[in-house]
């Protein structure tokens, strides 16, 4: 893969960096800079609508999601211009946070099977960031099993009645739409007897209930589903084809989240540059340059892993299951970094205010909101399997229920 740009891609650059000098909020950006994952706060603005407005800007000059087409809200632009754009926003970027989820996993599974007056009728405002979206698929049952979901859809004419309850929903509470998924058959085996559908947050019926985290944060939401009516227009993909719909979200979660996810690298040689130990300059110590060392190759692996990935997109290919490899590997190591970042400090680390703690809070929020990027997006063993069944093709772990219909599986240990 050649990384130097070609002449188009060095005008688009350039026009890039021209638009985003001329408009970002570089207000914000001394605080975008010292924020990290698990605490991205504006003492001088409310960060939803902080990351609307620019939001909103972007989609005004063509810029909201490069990579859609014209007709849905982007510019039509080619993978390798997206990897341009993302460079070019930089710290800005972290506003796009509140709408991952839109961009990267409910707009491709809304493109792939929309009608296509849903498409030009939603995705719009989608890219533009005046709706988000959330995606309803982990329940208390099925935990890390998606397939095991209880959350019921019953037809009623041109309309289907949704009750149940889904937990961990990031953003839901502040999400306009969601993409569902629901068990329409629980006559057949688990991953046959299920049907996605696209839904307003504000519908009767639905209630929604934030989860504190360790961290302060209440990011994931408990969302309960009581005769909530979905039209069947709202449908997407055939009666019992969910899962085949899910995969495509599924596909598109792990690349969006494993493409950027933070993996704390640059903030921790960042600390280390300016950190003096007993012996001297933390960069200097041998024992933290080895560590130093081990992580900027496995984040420099992780880089060109994602641009593998993009290069696949450009040939028009659906992302697979090698996107599983940037998730797991980010997941840990963002964890361990932000765990020794806190031994380096001693007994500094205890603190997690932001205006007490060192490098304001930094690698405390990051270490309380890592165990979760362990579980969001598959939990580390779910991905293990993915990688080692289909990348390396090795033998398929033992399900006793894959056959099995849904109400014939036992619910609690006999």
């Amino acid at each position: 893969m050649n990384f130097d740009d070609t002449p188009q891609e060095a005008a688009f650059r350039a026009e890039a960096r021209a638009w985003i000098a001329a408009n970002a909020p570089k207000q914000y950006q001394d605080e975008l800079n010292k924020a990290s994952l698990g605490r991205i706060q504006l003492k001088g603005g409310n960060i939803l609508e902080v990351a609307k407005a620019w939001q909103k800007k972007k989609a005004e000059a063509g810029w909201a999601v490069p990579h859609w087409p014209k007709e849905y809200g982007g510019r039509g632009a080619t993978p390798i211009e997206r990897v341009i754009w993302q460079q070019e926003e930089g710290v800005f970027g972290k506003l796009g946070a509140l709408f991952i989820i839109g961009h990267g996993m409910c707009g491709p599974t809304m493109m792939a099977y929309a009608q296509e007056d849903q498409k030009r009728h939603y995705l719009p405002p989608l890219a533009s960031g005046e709706n988000i979206w959330c995606q309803l698929f982990s329940e208390p049952a099925g935990g890390s099993d998606v397939a095991g979901l209880r959350t019921r859809a019953e037809k009623d004419g041109d309309n289907w009645v949704i009750n149940g309850q889904k937990i961990w929903t990031s953003g839901a509470h502040y999400s306009d739409y969601g993409i569902l998924i629901t068990r329409t058959d629980p006559n057949v085996p688990k991953h046959k007897g299920l049907t996605m559908f696209f839904l307003d947050m504000k519908s009767p019926g639905i209630e929604v209930k934030p989860i504190k985290q360790a961290n302060g944060q209440a990011e994931f939401n408990e969302v309960y589903f009581t005769d909530v009516r979905i039209p069947d227009a709202q449908r997407l993909g055939a009666v019992g084809d969910g899962w085949n719909v899910s995969l495509t979200t599924l596909m598109n979660e792990r690349m969006a989240i494993g493409a950027n996810m933070a993996t704390g690298v640059p903030e921790l040689f960042e600390f280390c540059s300016n950190l003096m130990l007993e012996d001297g300059p933390a960069i200097d110590n041998r024992a933290v340059r080895s560590k130093l060392a081990s992580w900027a190759v496995r984040a420099s692996g992780l880089k060109y892993t994602s641009f593998r990935a993009i290069s696949a997109l450009s040939k028009g290919e659906r992302p697979g299951p090698e996107n599983s490899i940037g998730k797991l590997v980010a997941g840990s190591m963002l964890q361990d970094v932000a765990t020794y970042a806190l031994d380096l400090q001693g007994a500094a680390g205890m603190l997690s205010g932001p205006e007490d703690a060192e490098v304001a809070g930094k690698f405390q929020a990051m270490l309380l909101r890592s165990p979760a990027t362990r579980v969001e997006g598959g939990t580390d063993e779910i991905l293990r399997n993915i990688i080692a069944e289909r990348v390396l093709g090795l033998p398929g772990d033992i399900r006793v229920d894959k056959d099995v219909p849904f109400n014939q599986i036992p619910t609690r240990g006999r």
